[in-house]
């Protein structure tokens, strides 16, 4: 049976990029669901001025969007996660999609690093971050993972009983660690990524926001990683 897709983007202050993200991901999805995490700025009419179904989520926190615009769309739908700001490039969503629409796999990865040298445009300490977590799941869990990247396709029914329980920026590496702990079968897909439209980036922006989300991944290694 055909499982309709949806693409859910998490999106806090992304007004200058919103609206095209949206455009150039519509064609590839029966909806998409745009999470507004609070923003102060115009995002949210921007997202449903391009088509898409805004969702308001007031507490702050990538995972607490992410988790909002799961539980809002179709019980049967495959979810598409990608980011807001216009790094994430379209052409690859498909392949991206593809292990999970044909059942292939049940969560697709996006990596930016994969088959690549460089960095994919990431900040220096962002490369190291993914590159230090994905050595360490593969070490425990033997899943080929390079990169935590935002772009991944999950049913919306293998994502609700993965529990999910981070409302924060541990939520990417929660997913792959609950998966690997359920035998779920994991694929990723290179995909490319592109600057941010717009805007500054809520990770990569500052030293301090780096530093909370490693925080944060190390707790999510303590709690579902061991």
């Amino acid at each position: 049976m055909f499982a309709p897709v949806c693409a859910v983007i998490p999106a806090l202050d992304e007004e200058e990029t919103i609206a095209r993200v949206v455009m150039d991901v519509a064609p590839q999805v029966q909806e998409v669901v745009v999470v507004d995490n609070g923003s102060t700025d115009r995002t949210a009419a921007a997202a449903a001025a391009a088509g898409a179904r805004v969702v308001c989520e007031p507490r702050r926190g990538y995972g607490a969007a992410c988790h909002a615009g799961a539980v809002a769309v179709d019980s049967d739908a495959i979810l598409l996660y990608l980011d807001g700001d216009g790094s994430d490039d379209p052409s690859a969503l498909g392949d991206v999609l593809a292990p999970v629409a044909s059942g292939r796999a049940r969560l697709a990865l996006g990596s930016r690093l994969r088959g690549r040298r460089g960095s994919c445009g990431l900040a220096p300490h962002q490369a190291l971050a993914n590159r230090a977590a994905a050595a360490m799941i593969r070490a425990r869990w033997r899943v080929a993972v390079t990169d935590l990247g935002p772009v991944r396709a999950i049913s919306r029914r293998d994502l609700l009983a993965l529990d999910m329980r981070s409302r924060t920026y541990g939520w990417p590496l929660e997913m792959i660690l609950k998966a690997a702990r359920a035998r779920l079968v994991i694929e990723e897909v290179a995909v490319a990524a592109r600057p941010r439209g717009g805007g500054r980036s809520k990770v990569s922006g500052s030293l301090s926001a780096a530093a909370r989300t490693a925080v944060r991944f190390g707790e999510a290694f303590l709690r579902y990683g061991l």
